[in-house]
């Protein structure tokens, strides 16, 4: 057993090393009219590119503001209840904030072109807590669906990710990912994955250290 323990020890710190090598950077402008859009998103298990997504950010005194953009001719979205696990069986746009590499905790937030939320705090690996919510008054949401795609606009307060250990010296590590519903079935749809990072993962799964990159304040 200990030799077990040992061997995925090692293999978190080679993982963590690789990762530290080539980590994606994204600089956060205070200006929505200087904001550097992101276009290099990829499917990585496809080993293809991606040209239906953009993402671009900028901030204030108090919040960060973050778009999606996704091209597409008609997102498919599951509506029954509007319980908002609903938004993991359709298409949506996911961005993961963590406080390091080990992953305890981290927070999730996806959320679907009806503007719907699907926010929870997890652990490694993959324990999920749904009924944990981003904290009020701390996050608003919007989106807009044209004959084109969507876009979903998420402003979040620099006090909530502060208090989450997320925003340090003006830096913090996210991922930034969709979750492209091919087909409708309601909890198991057929789904392809996108990433502005190429996860170190044969299976499809961003809920690793290897799928985050990191953003700055200017």
């Amino acid at each position: 057993m200990w030799l077990n323990l040992a061997l995925m020890a090692l293999a978190h710190q080679l993982n963590t090393f690789v990762n530290s090598m080539d980590t994606k950077k994204y600089v956060v402008k205070r200006s929505e009219d200087e904001a550097i859009v992101i276009n290099d998103f990829i499917y990585p298990w496809k080993g293809a590119k991606s040209t239906d997504l953009k993402f671009t950010g900028w901030h204030t005194e108090k919040w960060l503001h973050l778009t999606f953009r996704v091209n597409c001719l008609k997102p498919n979205v599951f509506t029954h209840s509007h319980y908002k696990m609903e938004v993991a069986w359709s298409d949506r746009v996911e961005i993961f904030f963590r406080k390091d590499d080990k992953l305890t905790p981290y927070y999730c937030l996806e959320i679907d072109p009806l503007a719907r939320v699907l926010d929870y705090k997890a652990n490694y690996y993959r324990q999920f807590d749904y009924e944990w919510s981003w904290p009020k008054d701390h996050l608003k949401i919007s989106t807009f669906t044209g004959k084109d795609g969507y876009d979903v606009n998420i402003s979040i307060t620099k006090e909530s990710l502060e208090s989450l250990g997320l925003l340090n010296n003006n830096h913090f590590e996210a991922g930034l990912f969709r979750g492209e519903c091919i087909k409708l079935n309601g909890e198991n749809p057929e789904m392809e994955w996108i990433s502005w990072v190429s996860p170190n993962s044969r299976h499809p799964d961003f809920h690793i250290p290897s799928s985050f990159g990191k953003l700055e304040l200017e």
